[in-house]
């Protein structure tokens, strides 16, 4: 009968109590404690918060990538900050999210340098590049909507200046010969068709049908079963049947990329990494580049 008639803030006070002495059987809590230094009197009003934060970089310790994240915001860890005798809670990036940031930054400073790339600007002293540069060359020279002119699958060595080259005769395309061009760098896209569901469906028709398209740094990417097939080859089987040019630069080489794109060695993945690879033989013609490392320069 006492424990009916107690009151509601002595009732809550005795829960809030039975909560965090719970919550105290658990070493990790007691480290987060520990860490935060703070006492009973302030982590008995953030018991079940803290137990958050503590569940949410467990998550963390054996995560793969952004694609497998389990946090209630992807790619953040809820984890507090002590202000006085309270808690702020706020959301911290995790590795995962930090690289993308920082490869996005990266991206922003490179996407302006190949944005104003043109076949002037390209270095024509270096020999390894001589056979690349007289392919982009004829290309523009044969260039016209009318007729079936064959891409690029231009792989090699990390930073050599394969995205420089190729963005600089999309962009002479453009100028000149008044071609519609596209460039994208594949898993920054594919990231971006996600989120933008509204609008996945007018960027892939985009993707489909613009004239010269440059699909960057392909081998990059997570691969999953909708980028893969849902995504890049729809996109590569439009522009095959409507002979359309496409351009395609990676670090790896053909059979390379075939492995990359199997999930798994079931047959049906290695028929749908082939199925992506043909396509890819049928839009481009293939170009290796072993050059110095121009991003060290």
């Amino acid at each position: 009968m006492e424990n009916i008639n107690m009151p509601t803030s002595k009732k809550i006070d005795t829960e809030l109590k039975k909560e965090l002495s719970s919550a105290k059987k658990d070493e990790k809590f007691i480290k987060l404690m520990n860490k935060l230094k703070i006492d009973d009197s302030v982590a008995i009003k953030y018991t079940s918060k803290l137990q958050d934060t503590l569940c949410e970089l467990d998550n963390c310790k054996n995560c793969k990538g952004l694609f497998a994240c389990k946090n209630k915001v992807e790619g953040h860890v809820s984890f507090p900050k002590v202000e006085g005798n309270r808690l702020i809670f706020s959301y911290i990036p995790c590795k995962h999210q930090t690289k993308l940031e920082e490869e996005q930054d990266k991206n922003k400073g490179s996407l302006y340098e190949l944005n104003n790339a043109r076949m002037k600007d390209i270095d024509v002293k270096d020999k390894k590049r001589q056979e690349v540069i007289c392919y982009l060359d004829k290309f523009f020279e044969e260039y016209s909507p009318a007729k079936n002119n064959v891409g690029l699958y231009l792989h090699g060595s990390f930073g050599c200046g394969k995205s420089f080259l190729v963005s600089a005769l999309l962009n002479e395309l453009h100028e000149k010969k008044k071609a519609s061009v596209c460039m994208i760098y594949f898993p920054e896209a594919l990231r971006t068709l996600k989120d933008d569901w509204d609008n996945f469906g007018s960027k892939m028709e985009y993707l489909k049908s613009v004239d010269v398209l440059l699909i960057d740094d392909i081998g990059a990417e997570k691969v999953t079963e909708w980028g893969r097939d849902e995504v890049l080859g729809t996109i590569l089987q439009a522009r095959m049947d409507n002979h359309l040019s496409t351009f395609f630069t990676s670090n790896l080489n053909i059979k390379e990329l075939e492995s990359h794109l199997a999930l798994s060695s079931k047959s049906d993945d290695l028929v749908k990494a082939r199925r992506i690879i043909e396509r890819i033989k049928q839009l481009t013609n293939d170009i290796e580049l072993i050059s110095v490392n121009r991003r060290e320069k």
